[in-house]
């Protein structure tokens, strides 16, 4: 209880005579916190907690139900008189313990008008339901009954010989993982395809089911109780789910951490045993729900639960770890202190933090935190609004009722009617007006630079196509990459062992019709014109077959210089007929040619560009001009080089029937850009980097409404 309200309050006569106590069922713990004490009240029955702090358990401790409030406040003030709480601060603490349904007592209608508690309650569980939609709970069954029994387990399970067995079963699948790797990233790109999903989401329960046993066998291990297992609804998707929150009730921070840590202590250990199962086994079903199980089990583990920044697990772990409670509401009240102090220079207000090191954190993590859930909430709701249109609609209003009208409304009642503002309300209503005059005046009105990139690839002016003729098997590579070649030059020598058979064969053919048809001029001329015509195709064939041979070596067709990065890897694999084995470069010039997504196509033919610069992957700190450029006014389908394709890394999507990598999931513009050559840079044939054009200045909140339109028109034909 703080010090810092006033001492004698006007509604003090509806409680003083009112008799108040704990209720018997109420459970107190003693927790340190930074080396401060700090006491737990737990209610079993709804398994509630309430912090508070020692001054303010000496008072609770005193209240009886043969004892009023205001026998208790006096007798309290007469022996600590510098730590006594207000009546204001009394009343505060006893409605929250009232709303926490921690206190025994008969109150008369009036006080009950002071509490306000069932209201408030159903407005907070209201507000929680339209808040979590996306994370609905549904409570099926008590496991506690079970988690006894299994205690002599349990015991074994998490002890440190249960550490060491996890140690050496995640490095030893790590070294599986890094010794297959290539085929493991290579898997990967089929998680997401239509035959996989059904193992994909078996897998997910399966993990999950894991990640909650672990949270509440950690929990059951330090003393806490686990009463409550069902089915969490994640984004309208049925997932398991455990409430081990007693264990914020245990003294050691590190018990709650470990507590916390263990869902993804477990997972990462099923991780490790799938991919013993994945690394063994060939393709089939088991492989395929094997690797699934260890793709959930780390990669999502630790993109989203060990996130603090998201109240999952990561978030509880940080706040036991930094020894803060109620890291989130307090880091909230922290910002509040900051405005009420710095802004409304309301001298009055106290802020949660206990020292600077504190405050430094509950600023960081109240920001970080704040833009890092509007960033997911948003993803999560064009995730769902992809798939489910009115879903995502429905989704997307109550988001902007939930973080755009209610705290407006709050804020709006909270500089009305707060108490701590009652000296400098006039101050803080007309700063909190100037400054969303002047934060809107800044978006609609300041012009800001406006620029947007498309990727492209250099490409020599003139330049040819090398391919090949024959299919064949790579021999050998008798000119490397990067020489000067002239047209004729031999490039590559393939080889085929079953033209060199087809052509012994041919040889033998013919010179059995050769001795035929001398044998037929003596003995059967009525044979004679037959064999002939059968010598004829014969020649005819060797003649083709010859040709192939000769083609099996690929020669340059023009002078210039002979470009193919991959030339060496190819020696040994088989080539088709008419496959594009390199490039003859001319480089006396070169042009740049960029992708240009329609959204930002009629900017182009607009006219709005002021100026325009390439940048090159590799030596991103060296700006090529752009001395010209023209966009070709018709739509394209097929990539100027499938290096800027999904396929081969780049960033344009590309359709997934088109095994080449060229042909876009879209179609766009081309601009043919004329670039200012630098000797710092070296202008290569297929060289990959990104064109920006800067168009003119406009302001931020016109440029957020242009891509907002886009993008309901892009996705959602709105």
């Amino acid at each position: 209880m703080s010090g810092s309200v006033r001492t004698i309050s006007e509604s003090w006569h509806r409680i003083a005579e009112q008799k108040i106590s704990l209720r018997p069922a109420v459970t107190i713990r003693r927790q340190l916190f930074r080396g401060e004490k700090w006491y737990v009240l737990h209610d079993p029955f709804n398994n509630t907690f309430f912090r508070i702090r020692p001054e303010t358990y000496a008072f609770v401790v005193r209240l009886r139900s043969d004892r009023s409030v205001g026998q208790v406040w006096e007798e309290y003030i007469k022996q600590n008189p510098e730590s006594a709480p207000g009546q204001d601060d009394v009343i505060q603490l006893l409605a929250q313990l009232y709303s926490a349904n921690l206190l025994y007592h008969e109150l008369p209608a009036d006080s009950a008008k002071l509490f306000g508690r069932h209201r408030r309650r159903k407005q907070r569980e209201l507000q929680s339901r339209l808040s979590n939609i996306m994370f609905i709970r549904i409570p099926l069954v008590d496991p506690h009954a079970l988690l006894k029994k299994s205690m002599p387990v349990i015991k074994r399970l998490v002890s440190p010989l249960g550490v060491l067995i996890w140690l050496v079963t995640i490095l030893l699948a790590g070294k599986v993982l890094v010794d297959r790797f290539d085929v493991l990233t290579a898997q990967a790109q089929g998680v997401l395809a239509p035959d996989n999903l059904i193992f994909l989401y078996a897998s997910l329960v399966f993990v999950k089911a894991f990640h909650e046993l672990g949270h509440a066998v950690t929990c059951k291990r330090f003393g806490g109780e686990v009463h409550t297992m069902g089915v969490m609804l994640i984004i309208f998707t049925p997932l398991p789910y455990m409430d081990a929150t007693s264990s914020w009730s245990f003294r050691s921070r590190y018990h709650r951490a470990l507590v916390g840590a263990a869902g993804i202590i477990f997972e990462l250990f099923m991780a490790s045993l799938a991919a013993f199962v994945w690394a063994y086994t060939g393709p089939g079903t088991v492989n395929s729900i094997a690797y699934n199980v260890m793709f959930i089990a780390s990669v999502s583990t630790l993109l989203f639960n060990a996130n603090p920044l998201l109240r999952y697990d990561g978030y509880y772990i940080l706040s036991d770890l930094l020894d803060i409670p109620n890291l989130h509401s307090r880091a909230l009240l922290h910002l509040r202190h900051i405005a009420e102090r710095f802004l409304f220079a309301c001298m009055d207000s106290v802020s949660p933090a206990q020292s600077r090191r504190e405050a430094a954190w509950l600023t960081l993590f109240g920001l970080l935190s704040g833009v890092y859930r509007f960033v997911v909430y948003t993803a999560i709701i064009l995730f769902v609004a992809d798939r489910y249109l009115l879903i995502g609609l429905i989704m997307a209003l109550i988001g902007i009722i939930s973080w755009g009208v209610v705290p407006l409304v709050r804020f709006g009642i909270y500089l009305a009617s707060n108490p701590r503002l009652i000296k400098t309300r006039a101050r803080a209503v007309g700063i909190s007006i100037a400054c969303s005059t002047v934060a809107l005046l800044f978006l609609a009105i300041t012009p800001f630079p406006s620029r947007f990139r498309a990727p492209g690839v250099l490409e020599a002016s003139t330049y040819v196509r090398v391919v090949n003729d024959a299919p064949g098997y790579v021999k050998n590579v008798l000119v490397p990459s990067g020489s000067s070649v002239r047209a004729g030059t031999p490039l590559i020598e393939l080889h085929d062992d079953e033209l060199d058979l087809d052509l012994r064969a041919a040889n033998a053919q013919h010179r059995e019709l050769l001795t035929s048809l001398t044998r037929a001029v003596s003995e059967a001329t009525s044979d004679i014109e037959t064999i002939r015509n059968r010598i004829q195709t014969i020649e005819q064939k060797l003649t083709n077959l010859e040709e192939q041979r000769r083609s099996l070596i690929v020669r340059a067709r023009e002078n210039g210089t002979w470009v193919s990065p991959r030339s060496t890897e190819m020696v040994g694999t088989w080539i088709t007929r008419g496959a594009e084995v390199g490039v003859i470069v001319n480089h006396r010039s070169y042009r740049f040619s960029a992708v240009v997504s329609q959204d930002e196509a009629s900017r182009l033919f607009a006219g709005e560009i002021r100026s325009a610069e390439v940048r090159f992957f590799g030596q991103g700190d060296t700006a090529l001009e752009v001395t010209d450029y023209k966009c070709i006014p018709c739509e394209r389908a097929k990539l100027p080089s499938a290096a800027l394709g999904w396929r081969a890394g780049g960033a344009i999507p590309v359709s997934v029937k088109d095994d080449s990598g060229i042909e876009a999931a879209e179609p766009f513009f081309l601009i043919y850009a004329q670039l200012k050559q630098t000797p710092s840079v070296a202008f290569l044939h297929g060289r990959s980097g990104q064109i920006r054009f800067s168009l003119q200045p406009e302001p931020l909140l016109q440029q957020w409404i242009r891509k907002v339109r886009q993008l309901q028109q892009k996705r959602y034909q709105i």
